[in-house]
């Protein structure tokens, strides 16, 4: 009987002290993390977290947005047609320092000065997001990221009681642009970028819209008010990164690979010009490469979820129906309908021109060279076919 009236007193501690956990004492303070870019693709935006400290009941916890949920059944096909769940994490204060300063990524914090009510509103919201039915969310890149879930659920806690004003330095800008402060547009990161996301990208982003970016979570907080008080109570610099020099390659970048390629095919079609030839296997390898891109393409466009890939003119170069058409170029008398294709093919070049001069969308600078190249090639078939 002393047994179970002991092991009935442990369970009674035990769920006591959990629930006096739950409850934030009055020194408790939450503050935002914004954290630096890494070197790879996937880190070059850095990232958004939240911090809850309270010294006097012993947390110092780190929640933040956009995990990974490696365990989901055909990771990789959600992954690819932006049907993935990402996952809230939680970790200790310790642990997230450790890492983020190993990797050489700067680390500031934002005090946020929340009422005591508001602080832990945040805490039990944040606490019931990491239970494991809630835990996953879609993730959007553009929408429902690691630096929006800060500003939206930091509104959720207060009762949307936060007005963003715009930082003294703020520039109109389109997401592609924003994009490019984080990517260089010689770089293959931006290249596929460029390829893979829509004309949805060259619209001007509202002041809102900036914060998908972790860095202007941090400048748009640094001048937000809630209650005509300053969001943020103090700010400092926990970890500063480490200056580093430069590893970028400019010979193997983008824009020189692709016009050596560019200028291989132009001196390939130079050489049939002068021989009265034509390259077969050039030919067919255009049309296979510019083809199989295009029908990746039309995949995002249509096959997927993303918002991003839609409305994409990089399928007037890359277009699907020359993997449909390759048989033609065995042929030394092409079919009329081929010679009206290629030349339906030229115009298509030009009306691509014409989307980046008016502003419909912006293509790689990286592909210029090669789309120059492709289309002298494309002008030299209609001749050579009309011989």
């Amino acid at each position: 009987m002393m047994k179970l009236k002991l092991s009935f007193l442990a369970l009674f501690i035990s769920i006591f002290s959990f629930s006096q956990q739950l409850s934030l004492s009055d020194k408790a303070e939450v503050s935002v993390l914004t954290f630096g870019p890494g070197n790879s693709l996937n880190d070059a935006f850095g990232h958004n977290a939240f911090r809850i400290k309270d010294k006097d009941k012993g947390i110092d916890i780190v929640y933040g947005y956009g995990e990974y949920d490696f365990d989901a059944p055909n990771f990789y096909l959600k992954f690819a047609r932006g049907k993935l769940n990402y996952l809230i994490s939680r970790h200790h204060f310790s642990d997230i320092f450790y890492f983020y300063s190993k990797y050489n990524r700067s680390i500031n914090e934002q005090v946020l000065n929340f009422s005591k009510e508001e602080k832990q509103k945040l805490y039990n919201y944040l606490e019931n997001n990491y239970k494991p039915e809630n835990r996953r969310y879609l993730y959007d890149f553009f929408y429902d990221n690691c630096a929006t879930k800060i500003r939206d659920v930091s509104q959720t806690s207060t009762n949307n009681s936060i007005a963003f004003n715009l930082p003294k330095d703020f520039e109109q800008k389109t997401f592609r642009q924003l994009i490019y402060e984080h990517v260089d547009r010689n770089t293959w990161g931006s290249l596929g970028i460029d390829i893979a996301l829509g004309s949805v990208i060259d619209i001007n982003a509202s002041a809102k819209e900036y914060m998908f970016l972790p860095k202007y979570i941090h400048s748009f907080f640094e001048v937000a008010k809630i209650n005509n008080s300053n969001l943020v109570k103090s700010s400092s610099t926990l970890y500063q990164k480490k200056e580093q020099g430069t590893t970028f390659n400019i010979l193997f970048s983008p824009l020189v690979i692709l016009s050596l390629l560019a200028i291989v095919i132009l001196y390939i079609t130079y050489k049939d010009s002068k021989n009265n030839n034509r390259t077969k296997w050039l030919d067919v390898a255009l049309f296979s490469l510019t083809g199989l891109i295009g029908v990746a393409l039309l995949f995002l466009w249509f096959g997927t979820d993303h918002s991003t890939t839609t409305h994409n003119y990089n399928l007037l170069w890359a277009f699907p129906l020359n993997l449909f058409v390759i048989s033609q170029l065995f042929k030394k008398q092409a079919k009329n309908w081929f010679k009206s294709y290629l030349k339906l093919l030229v115009i298509i070049f030009c009306l691509l021109t014409m989307h980046w001069l008016i502003g419909v969308q912006v293509f790689a600078v990286a592909l210029i060279p090669l789309l120059l190249a492709i289309l002298i090639r494309l002008v030299y078939l209609v001749k050579s076919f009309n011989k």
